[in-house]
């Protein structure tokens, strides 16, 4: 049952396609920073991979790489840093074999429309001194296997590991809640933490298979900054959406109980959780962990501009939109988004008058333990790795 909920969630879940006004590709400025705040510990895990020996073929992916501007941007500030760095040392360059994943509904025709402009830019920056660049699309979840054994030597993945395989089990109960809430049964957080831990014990025991020993990952994701699961790291950003829902069950326009219903297949764990279950999974050593901050109406070039709220509020439910409407619409319908969403910025912009908010981000740098052996764990039911 729970493989065809994870099967059925993977069919949904996908950024808004194309370059409309609601789209991922026009809505996706606070990734894009997210994904700039990381490139110093990126830089530094690439300059420690590469402090003793070079590779004549750099293989890498970017897990949960969407469509749109964003897209190829991780795979070109490695190229970068992999360049500078070989030049830095006469070394020759290696080549490099980028391979973008999401899942099957994810939007790849836009990312290969654009291959051949971005290899000609490659091409202008860095001449014939640049090793040959092949890129690739690999659909599927990053919660399953998705290359072959020992294949991989930097993985990365931005903006995506706080989203789960699938609701949790049991969550039913979150009346009126579509995410864990101040009102929330503590069943509920519960119930969301362990599906995060199943998650991302998967997701490290996959990768473990499939990126060599020594081999990095880069991963950075939503959280929170206290252990706190009612934050406002995280949950003040749903309940102005469950909120609008609420509002449009007074007006006719949604039922209650389909609002009883649903619970966003999202978790944003603390900095002790993560910790706990990589210490605990075994397969990667924990190089660093920081976190940075994100306004939620962070605009394109400068994010500190003069504060209007309206403005604020209409920016981040076009960016929320982008990223959530096709789960919501699965559930609710589309014929309400546009009614939901103009509700959900006014909402927003109440609260960021009040208080400007920020995206709570983790980031981790880890490196593929060298040995390991497999042993049966009857805490948690499965294999678990043994250093």
């Amino acid at each position: 049952l729970a493989k065809n909920k994870a099967m059925a969630f993977e069919n949904v879940l996908q950024m808004n396609a194309g370059k409309g006004d609601s789209s991922y590709a026009n809505n996706s400025v606070p990734q894009k920073t997210s994904i700039l705040k990381t490139r110093p510990l990126l830089d530094d895990t690439i300059k420690d991979m590469f402090s003793d020996s070079f590779l004549e073929c750099l293989e890498i992916a970017d897990l949960g790489c969407s469509s749109g501007p964003n897209t190829l941007l991780v795979v070109s500030n490695i190229i970068d840093t992999v360049y500078d760095l070989c030049h830095e040392k006469n070394h020759k360059t290696p080549e490099f074999h980028a391979s973008l994943n999401d899942l099957p509904q994810n939007d790849f025709n836009t990312i290969f429309k654009s291959l051949p402009a971005f290899y000609e830019k490659l091409r202008k920056k860095k001449g014939d001194k640049l090793g040959p660049c092949f890129i690739s699309g690999v659909p599927g979840s990053f919660y399953s296997r998705l290359f072959p054994s020992k294949s991989l030597h930097l993985v990365y993945s931005s903006n995506s590991l706080h989203w789960l395989s699938q609701v949790p089990e049991g969550v039913e109960i979150n009346k009126g809640n579509i995410y864990v809430a101040k009102t929330s049964p503590l069943f509920v957080f519960d119930a969301y933490l362990k599906q995060f831990q199943r998650d991302f014990t998967t997701f490290l025991q996959t990768r473990a298979e499939e990126v060599k020993p020594d081999g990095r990952m880069v991963l950075a994701f939503l959280g929170r900054s206290i252990t706190d699961p009612t934050s406002n790291d995280c949950c003040c950003l749903w309940d102005p959406l469950a909120k609008s829902l609420h509002d449009m069950v007074a007006e006719g326009l949604v039922e209650e109980v389909d609002i009883d219903s649903f619970n966003l297949p999202i978790y944003t764990p603390c900095k002790d959780e993560v910790k706990a279950i990589i210490q605990t999974e075994g397969s990667f050593s924990l190089s660093r962990l920081e976190n940075f901050e994100v306004n939620w109406d962070v605009s394109e070039g400068d994010d500190d501009k003069h504060f209007d709220k309206n403005r604020s509020g209409e920016m981040v439910a076009r960016s929320i939109r982008a990223v959530i409407e096709p789960v919501i619409a699965c559930h609710f319908g589309y014929v309400i988004m546009d009614r939901l969403f103009a509700r959900y910025a006014k909402h927003v912009a109440e609260h960021l008058a009040v208080e400007r908010t920020k995206h709570y981000n983790i980031i981790l740098s880890l490196k593929r333990n060298h040995c390991l052996t497999r042993a049966w764990s009857s805490k948690t039911g499965c294999f678990v790795n043994l250093i």
